[in-house]
């Protein structure tokens, strides 16, 4: 092998190993947020993100938009005020 061909796989292991460590930042984002956000459902939020990695991110958009919604707690709030 010339020194071209060891450049070549240097350069193919750093571009894959950078492609799986954006997928899993991907992943992992919604419940990062949800999390700093003390969203109530913040661990289905983080479940919804892992799982859009095995579907192929199509409800990614979806759960990220979920991460930043805000409930409200009915518990302590009345309805209507």
């Amino acid at each position: 092998m010339s020194i071209l061909d060891i450049f070549a796989w240097i350069v193919l292991v750093v571009l894959a190993l950078s492609t799986i460590a954006v997928v899993v930042f991907l992943a992992m984002l919604p419940g990062m947020i949800a999390k700093r956000r003390n969203h109530p459902w913040a661990d289905a939020v983080t479940v919804g993100g892992w799982v859009t990695l095995f579907l192929g991110f199509a409800l990614w958009p979806i759960v990220l938009i979920w991460a930043y919604v805000d409930v409200l707690h009915a518990r302590g709030a009345e309805v209507g005020k």
